[in-house]
């Protein structure tokens, strides 16, 4: 995929010690013709050496290298400044370890083109390999998103599958706070909706590899995703006026 001018997107991969399946990621990828903006946040010894040599060899690999982990929404902040440097338009950010369909690729790229200013979010469909208690708990998240924008419109917020248009998103990053770990999908996309910009959801099939490596620590990511949800609420509490004039405007038209 080459782009233009107004169109130039790459796939935005943070990396954490995904070693083992890394290189399969990036060549679907790259088959596609897609170039990749890749962020090390902080990977032991043996990730950076497949990563550096993965950068070496495959043609459109860019790797930025952070010193220090501090997770991968830290990691998809300094990876969408990044991309924005390098002039690419939109990033797709996918995960490193597998999970996602990268047939999907296309599809999700087709729709960004044809609606440029547009996040586009997947929708997963999960298959049995899917942890019960991740699949159940994200349903609290689903209803304080709803709660937090006094709306319906996100139906999951946090599938990190999805299309961000740089020139706002790196506007939303500058303006706006958030968390830097497993708390940053659903935040922006809160955020992002705050504004009244325009949201796309498309089904996607998300899988959980055996042996797969994951770096979701329940009680620390719990933890911060339910502080995130009150850091909204209130925030939410602040801009009630405006998101309820939103909403009376959208119901009228």
């Amino acid at each position: 995929m080459s782009g233009s001018s107004l169109f130039n997107p790459c796939a935005l991969v943070p990396v954490f010690n995904h070693e083992q399946v890394l290189g399969l990621t990036l060549a679907s990828i790259r088959r596609l013709g897609l170039p990749v903006v890749m962020v090390d946040d902080g990977s032991n010894e043996a990730c950076k050496k497949v990563m550096r040599q993965l950068a070496r060899e495959m043609d459109q690999v860019h790797l930025i290298e952070r010193p220090h982990n501090g997770g991968k929404g830290a990691a998809l902040k300094t990876g969408m400044q990044a991309a924005a440097q390098l002039g690419f338009s939109h990033a797709l950010q996918i995960d490193a370890d597998g999970q996602h369909n990268t047939d999907d690729i296309p599809g999700f790229l087709r729709l960004a083109e044809a609606r440029p200013g547009c996040l586009i979010a997947g929708m997963p469909e999960y298959d049995d390999s899917v942890p019960k208690g991740r699949l159940y708990g994200r349903y609290l998240t689903h209803v304080w998103v709803w709660i937090n924008t006094l709306s319906l419109v996100i139906k999951d917020s946090m599938c990190g599958f999805r299309v961000y248009p740089l020139q706002r998103s790196c506007r939303l990053l500058a303006e706006e706070p958030m968390g830097d770990r497993m708390d940053f999908d659903s935040e922006f996309m809160v955020r992002w909706r705050w504004r009244h910009w325009p949201i796309h959801q498309l089904s996607t099939r998300v899988i959980y590899p055996e042996n797969g490596v994951s770096h979701f620590l329940a009680w620390r990511d719990n933890k911060l995703i339910s502080w995130m949800h009150t850091r909204l609420f209130f925030g939410m509490l602040w801009r009630l006026p405006r998101l309820l004039l939103q909403k009376f405007k959208a119901e009228v038209e």
